[in-house]
């Protein structure tokens, strides 16, 4: 990808942010050779733009976890995003869909680190020593890409199809929970709409955020202490609309809960 191609893809986001319009025609139309590696380098200087203007990455978020959606962009692996500190939203906040495209809630198990993991050998094991608590999530998925028409270098260009993120207040140490047998249940309005297990993710959420730590070697960055990751929806992505509360609420860790207005 020519400095030029990257250049306009960069701008096409950027726009589509600051104009709230939607780009009709998906990126991966425009330009059928753009790969997965030119995705990630569009969302880096994005990204890098973002902090160059006073934002601050708080963690990562890891997508693509779960069979079905591999099955349904036809991939064989997650891909990930960046969290920002303007992406952070209160637990029970209020948030406008008027700052939104096109929103859809997923519920997650998010870990925060006490120690830096730098891959590429990153396990499971290695994960877990690095993990100062886990803590239950809502991460409020966005595309500006129109109607979700999305390949993976779509959503990997738009950081992932990341919007917001809330984060609970329920602080769990590991040694007081069985990652691998957490059940949660997403709540719309006070009725549970679905529902999902840990194991949904890569079996395991402490290896999707291996493969995170790995994924990242590749690139010469590190996963940082202090960092959040949010480490894949545990069931399927419900749309928000005016007025509608959000609930994900997990066994042993607790609730993460959010609002929507017009």
């Amino acid at each position: 990808m020519t400095n030029v191609i990257l250049s306009k893809a960069v701008q096409l986001l950027d726009d589509a942010y600051e104009k709230h319009q939607s780009i009709p025609v998906p990126l991966s139309t425009k330009d059928p050779s753009l790969t997965v590696e030119d995705a990630y380098k569009i969302q880096i200087q994005r990204i890098e733009k973002a902090t160059s203007g006073g934002d601050h990455i708080t963690g990562k978020k890891i997508g693509l976890t779960s069979l079905a959606m591999q099955n349904l962009l036809c991939v064989d692996q997650p891909d990930y995003g960046h969290l920002l500190q303007s992406m952070e939203v209160p637990n029970g906040g209020i948030v406008s869909l008027s700052t939104l495209f096109q929103p859809k809630i997923e519920g997650e198990i998010a870990f925060v680190l006490k120690q830096d993991l730098t891959g590429p050998n990153v396990s499971a094991e290695s994960v877990l020593a690095a993990t100062d608590y886990v803590i239950p999530a809502i991460e409020i998925v966005d595309s500006r890409i129109k109607d979700w028409k999305i390949k993976l270098v779509d959503t990997v260009a738009d950081n992932a199809s990341c919007g917001l993120y809330v984060l609970g207040t329920n602080k769990v140490k590991l040694s007081d929970v069985d990652l691998k047998s957490v059940h949660m249940k997403l709540l719309k309005n006070s009725e549970a709409v679905n529902e999902g297990s840990s194991t949904d993710v890569l079996g395991d959420p402490a290896l999707c955020v291996a493969w995170l730590a790995n994924k990242l070697h590749e690139y010469g960055v590190s996963l940082k202490a202090g960092e959040v990751i949010l480490s894949g929806a545990l069931s399927e992505a419900v749309e928000a609309k005016p007025g509608d509360q959000f609930t994900a609420s997990f066994s042993t860790l607790g609730e993460a809960s959010v609002q929507f207005s017009q």
